[in-house]
Order: C-alpha cells, then sequence, then structure tokens
C-alpha cells in the first residue's frame, strides 16, 4: 500500500512538473516552438514518456489552460462569497487577480497566444470559464455603480483585466527592476482607479 502512496505521490508530482514546465516553455517559445523531447527533457522524462499522463502535446496545453481557468472562476467565486459588502467584494477581487497575474505571468503569455492551438472542445471550455469568471465581476461592477449600463461595466472589466494582465510583457528583471511589492501596488492602484472603487 505505502509503495502504490508513493507511486501515485510521485505521478502527481511529476503531472505537475509537466504542467508547470510546459507553461514556462510554451510562455518562452511558443506552443509550436516545444517538442515532447524539450518537455521531457525538462522534467528528466523522455518525450513519450509524457504519453502517461497527456494523450498529446495539445491536450497538455488544454490542461494548462483549462487549470487557470478554473482557478480564476473559482477563485472569483470564493472573493465573492466570503464578502458582503460590494466595494470590498471589487477590491478583494482586483487583489485576487493581481496576485495571479504576478504568479502565473507564463500562463498569461501562453492564453495570449496559443489559446487558437487549442483543440475546439478544450477552447470552448476556457471560453465558458471565461465567461463565468467576468461575469462575476460584472455582478460585483453592478452593485458598486448600479447607474451604469451592463455594456460599460463589461468594457471596464475587459480593460482591467487587459491592464492587470499586462504585466508578462511590462516586467523586467535585474537592475532597477521594481520588485513584485511595488508591482502589486502600482497594479492595484490602478486598477481600483480604473474602476472608481
Amino acid at each position: 500500500m505505502a509503495s502504490t502512496t508513493g507511486r501515485d505521490r510521485a505521478k502527481a508530482d511529476r503531472h505537475s512538473a509537466l504542467l508547470a514546465e510546459a507553461a514556462r516553455l510554451f510562455a518562452e517559445r511558443g506552443f509550436t516552438g516545444v517538442s515532447l523531447e524539450d518537455l521531457g527533457a525538462a522534467v528528466g522524462v523522455s518525450g513519450p514518456a509524457i504519453y502517461r499522463h497527456f494523450a498529446n502535446k495539445q491536450a497538455l496545453l488544454g490542461a494548462i489552460l483549462i487549470g487557470v481557468s478554473e482557478r480564476l472562476r473559482d477563485g472569483g467565486r470564493t472573493v465573492i462569497d466570503r464578502t458582503d459588502d460590494a466595494v470590498s467584494r471589487l477590491s478583494q477581487l482586483v487583489a485576487f487577480h493581481v496576485d495571479f497575474a504576478l504568479t502565473d505571468a507564463d500562463v498569461i503569455r501562453v492564453q495570449d497566444r496559443d489559446l487558437a492551438s487549442l483543440g475546439e472542445e478544450d477552447r470552448r471550455t476556457v471560453r465558458r470559464l471565461q465567461r463565468e469568471y467576468v461575469e462575476m465581476w460584472i455582478g460585483v461592477l453592478a452593485a458598486v455603480h448600479p447607474e451604469r449600463p451592463e455594456q460599460d461595466l463589461r468594457v471596464r472589466a475587459h480593460a482591467c483585466f487587459g491592464l492587470i494582465n499586462s504585466t508578462p510583457h511590462s516586467i523586467r528583471t535585474g537592475q532597477g527592476s521594481l520588485d513584485q511589492t511595488d508591482v502589486r501596488a502600482i497594479l492595484t492602484e490602478m486598477a481600483e482607479a480604473a474602476l472608481a472603487v
């Protein structure tokens, strides 16, 4: 029993490592620029060993983008469920999305560049999950700004995502760069100002 548990844990760890390394490599080189051999080498296995975890490279991309879309939707629900005040909900949604952007920058780059490489069913799933997340924001924005029409709020929500999700393209490391605390504060301030929190 213990060996089975150890094997299961090792398989789960390898699965997670594959997702993380695939996101990093896809962000760096693009989906078409990464081979199964590249992915295997990044986690210390042969390319064909990836088939023990994913049907193919496209399924791996689907797992990355569906997984992050589910985390956003579920995290948004958690924020909404733990707060009654609309202004607090909006501020916490901003903080949640800023944290996501700072920790999952690779996935944002993959989504921006490689969404079209998904299979049709996975693409529909990602789009549905993203719509659910956007609708949460619009519901909270409607409570904060009841005088504004829904289309106005929809534009504001998407513009806010664009502002926050720009981090993978705008943050640089090295001498003279800002640390994450400073970047978090800037993004939060700008997003809240854009939403008139």
